[in-house]
């Protein structure tokens, strides 16, 4: 097997792991808290049930369309940058990471019109799995290509 394809195979794994564990969390909070319940976990940290029906922090929540068009085009530039360098070493990580978060959140968007938010730090906006995925692959995007071209 070339590495290009085993790549892609590690990408699509990465993404269904993510999204099977964003979605088994999400179903866990649905299951066991009512909406805007929280519990606390440690000083600082709650568990929450929060609806979110904006984009990152409940920012652009009546974006509806636009939102999903960019989503849309931010993810298909992804796969296109993925086809493109999919021999890069380790690129299939942060690729996967961030389409998996960003599907669990449409898979949300699409069944229930918001996303499921449960991690709710005292001085932050509350997040999911999907968000933590999403913002790690990212940075690891960057520094993957700011390495590249530091070659």
């Amino acid at each position: 097997m070339s590495a290009r394809a085993r790549h892609w195979l590690l990408a699509l794994a990465a993404t269904a792991v993510v999204l099977g564990v964003d979605q088994a969390t999400k179903a866990l909070v649905r299951a066991s808290l009512a909406i805007g319940e929280a519990r606390d976990l440690f000083p600082g940290l709650d568990l929450a049930y929060v609806r979110n029906r904006g984009v990152a922090f409940g920012f652009f929540g009546g974006g509806g369309v636009a939102v999903s068009v960019l989503t849309t085009v931010a993810l298909a530039a992804l796969v296109v940058y993925f086809a493109l360098r999919s021999a890069t070493r380790l690129l299939w990580l942060p690729t996967g990471l961030v389409l998996g978060g960003a599907l669990g959140n449409v898979w949300d968007r699409a069944r229930d019109g918001a996303v499921t938010d449960f991690i709710d730090p005292a001085a932050w906006p509350a997040f999911n799995v999907a968000d933590v995925c999403i913002v790690v692959g990212v940075l690891a995007l960057l520094w993957l290509i700011e390495a590249r071209e530091a070659r």
